[in-house]
């Protein structure tokens, strides 16, 4: 019997305070694990995994099993594990107490297509003072470091949406390389007059402001729209 390698998701907590917080979600994603059969080994920089799922009699019997050398250590008296029809859950005390997290499962620096992040468990809103849009996130996918969010507001901002073509401002939405193929941009310019005027509109610092005063750099946008008429 070959020996398969289990889907094994992890997240994370840390916390200089509280040890309860500074903590490693793993679950290991394996359905009808056959407990008899479950050899799990814990110790302070490494954890091995061996069990076999599925039925003999019906011939879907198969052996799992991996090993992992943690990126730092744990204390495996403080950690806890939970068997279940789908999975094995385990969490994990880390030793160290630090605001800092790691940046990554395992000691050594390289891809394991079985291991993937857990962003069902990544963050709490009742312990991330952002309401669950960042804080405990990977590097780089809080809303303040997303590729691409960089300038809208407190959100680091939507500059990266890229590709609006002449529309100065927006920063681009999304790498589409212009308007949508038979979109009429004068019609667009003039429904937005709503907006508090397009020349008004101000997405990023490329945003025509106020209106008032010429801009002398390159952009190479829409020419302004005539101002209306005042009304009498």
């Amino acid at each position: 019997m070959s020996t398969l390698h289990p889907e094994v998701l992890w997240a994370q907590r840390s916390s200089e305070s509280d040890e309860t917080k500074n903590i490693v979600y793993l679950t290991v994603n394996l359905p009808d694990v056959q407990e008899n059969s479950l050899e799990y080994n814990l110790e302070p920089t490494k954890v091995s995994f061996k069990a076999k799922s599925g039925n003999d009699k019906t011939g879907s019997e198969k052996e799992y099993a991996f090993n992992l050398d943690f990126f730092g250590e744990v204390v495996p008296e403080k950690s806890t594990k939970r068997l279940t029809t789908r999975a094995l859950v385990v969490v994990l005390r880390k030793k160290e107490q630090q605001a800092e997290f790691w940046p990554r499962l395992t000691k050594e620096k390289v891809k394991n297509a079985y291991i993937k992040t857990d962003f069902s468990k990544w963050v709490d809103e009742d312990e991330d003072p952002m309401g669950g849009m960042g804080g405990g996130m990977p590097p780089g996918m809080g809303m303040g470091g997303m590729p691409g969010m960089g300038g809208m507001g407190g959100m680091g901002g939507m500059g990266g949406m890229g590709g609006m073509g002449g529309f100065p401002g927006m920063g681009g939405m999304g790498g589409g390389g212009g308007l949508p193929e038979g979109m009429d941009f004068e019609k667009m310019m003039a429904e937005m007059g709503g907006m508090g005027g397009a020349g008004g509109s101000s997405f990023g610092a490329g945003g025509s402001g106020s209106g008032d005063g010429d801009d002398d750099s390159d952009d190479d946008g829409p020419p302004p729209l005539e101002d209306a008429e005042p009304s009498k």
